[in-house]
């Protein structure tokens, strides 16, 4: 029979892993591309907007919806690179572990 006891300890302890490597992550930046390098956006982990790096040569009044989707592009490159790090570290606390589609705490 399972111990019960253990398998909660085990949890609670997983679940505060899971709570430091997610305050860790918050402190990150990650850096999304787009526009062959003309527009670059730094997120934090928490996908907040912290800096936007625009070439000059991007930016032309007479085609404003170019910039606006390589900055959308630009930034949802980062929210990739962040989400995939965010993967990759709660697979490890969980060991690969199949939450059965359970949201983790992002």
């Amino acid at each position: 029979m399972m111990n019960i006891q253990g398998l909660m300890k085990q949890a609670q302890m997983m679940q505060k892993k899971m709570q430091e490597e997610q305050q860790r992550l918050e402190q990150e930046e990650f850096e999304g591309v787009s526009g062959g390098g003309m527009v670059k956006v730094v997120l934090s982990g928490k996908f907040e907007m912290k800096k936007i790096n625009l070439d000059k040569s991007i930016v032309d009044a007479d085609d404003v919806e170019v910039l606006e989707d390589l900055i959308v592009a630009a930034y949802n490159d980062a929210k990739e690179k962040a989400d995939a790090k965010m993967g990759e570290a709660m697979g490890s606390i969980t060991g690969g572990l199949n939450l059965g589609g359970m949201k983790l705490p992002f």
